[in-house]
């Protein structure tokens, strides 16, 4: 089967670009152009034709790479063209009339680069999460991932579990012959080196699923404090409905921001309060429920009005900013003992220490993003792969500590192959679906 799709994004471009890739791309070229594919990797003006009629489609740039040097390790090619969407469509309706020619899936192309062995499934998922960066910092560590540095340590770890699973076979397979003292110390010190390693990995403060996903900051407060106002400022645009009328958020309002480098989703919250409104209190254990999921918390409240409820008093803890609104019309000093919470004065209406607040934004989200080389989880999927290896790895060290040495290489076999799951060294067709569904159509 051989696949084709449009690799470019859609939409009027300059130029468009549809990939092909599978075992008749050669004479898929020769159909279009009415010629042999041209020399490997260099690009050749050809005249693209419909399939049937041989009518004139577009003139444009054909590449050629045959395989296993190339992308997906099969035949491929791509077609440069004019980027209307009237050529591409002809184009396609061509390519569909070819036997044995298809549309490609979602992230198809990569898939097949890492069931070719091209790539690894730690380099697939960082081209994913390069094609869909938004900041500085997601870029990096894309590249970083995508460099293998992060595979190469977890495939150092698996190594020196297969190489201890092999001294606990051998003692399997030969019952009566003991292990030598120095082997049984190999396997203690390698199988602890292996522990510490990933107990330090997972320690990460999930620093790089937050460079992935976003920091996420959740603006919490009871009704009409100015929340949505702050919002729309920080946004620079008007992101949620501003009222005077109590309640008017009643859902999560979501935008994503750029701070510095940083990649934030800022979250305004339905206003926290007693309310008999079915729907407002729905609202508001979301707000709640936010607030659990958030990196930071802006508790925003009326200066005029600094009695704390029990709930929002919970809210204000060592991730927390109090944001005292409305400063404007403050008439007197606030309460010292206020003075003493992580706190800034501002007042939306006239534009005051907006910037105050924006740098303990920043400040916070610096503390959090600390760089480090040994970023090697940015997705959900790594960090329970390695927290089953670690469960599996600790059940192990208990078992061969007391010569159960049959039910302990069971153990080491699971941690092995959880490790394994996460670059893809074993049979992982389970989640493929799940992590290529995520690329966009052509990648």
């Amino acid at each position: 089967m051989t696949i084709y799709a449009l690799s470019s994004g859609p939409g009027v471009s300059g130029i468009a670009v549809i990939r092909l890739s599978g075992i008749d791309t050669s004479k898929v070229i020769k159909l279009m152009t009415g010629k042999e594919p041209p020399r490997p990797r260099v690009a050749t003006l050809r005249k693209i034709n419909k399939i049937n009629t041989y009518e004139l489609i577009d003139e444009g740039l054909i590449l050629w790479f045959p395989g296993p040097e190339s992308y997906t390790g099969e035949d491929m090619a791509e077609i440069q063209v004019h980027g209307s969407k009237a050529v591409v469509d002809a184009i396609h309706s061509s390519l569909s009339e070819i036997e044995n020619c298809r549309l490609a899936e979602p992230g198809e192309f990569t898939k097949l680069a890492f069931q070719n062995g091209k790539i690894n499934l730690l380099k697939a998922e960082s081209i994913a999460d390069l094609i869909s960066s938004e900041t500085e910092i997601q870029r990096q560590q894309a590249i970083k991932i995508m460099n293998g540095n992060s595979a190469d340590q977890f495939n150092y770890l698996r190594d020196k579990l297969l190489k201890i699973l092999s001294h606990i076979e051998a003692k399997i397979d030969f019952p009566d012959e003991d292990l030598p003292n120095n082997i049984l110390n190999e396997i203690k010190k390698s199988s602890d080196e292996v522990i510490n390693k990933i107990k330090k990995i997972l320690n990460d403060q999930k620093v790089g699923e937050r460079i992935r996903e976003g920091f996420k900051i959740a603006i919490l407060g009871p009704t009409n404090a100015g929340k949505s106002s702050l919002m729309n400022h920080l946004s620079n645009r008007e992101v949620a409905i501003v009222s005077e009328i109590a309640g008017t958020t009643r859902d999560v309002v979501e935008t994503h921001l750029n701070i510095d480098g940083y990649p934030v989703i800022i979250s305004d919250t339905a206003g926290i309060r007693d309310s008999k409104d079915e729907i407002e209190k729905k609202g508001i254990k979301l707000s709640l429920n936010r607030a659990e999921e958030a990196d930071l918390k802006l508790v925003v409240i009326e200066a005029k009005s600094l009695d704390f409820t029990e709930v929002l008093e919970g809210l204000l803890d060592k991730n927390a900013i109090l944001v005292i609104n409305k400063s404007d019309l403050l008439e007197k000093d606030i309460d010292p003992e206020i003075k003493k919470i992580n706190h800034v004065l501002i007042s939306i209406k006239e534009n005051k220490n907006i910037e105050e607040l924006i740098l303990k934004i920043k400040n916070n989200l610096k503390n959090k993003f600390i760089s480090s080389d040994d970023i090697l989880i940015t997705r959900e999927r790594h960090r329970q792969h390695l927290q089953q290896c670690l469960d599996h790895l600790n059940n192990f060290n208990q078992k061969q500590e007391i010569e159960d040495f049959d039910i302990a290489a069971e153990d080491l076999r699971l941690a092995t192959r959880h490790l394994g799951m996460i670059v893809g060294k074993v049979d992982v067709e389970e989640i493929l679906g799940t992590i290529f569904n995520d690329f966009c159509i052509g990648k």
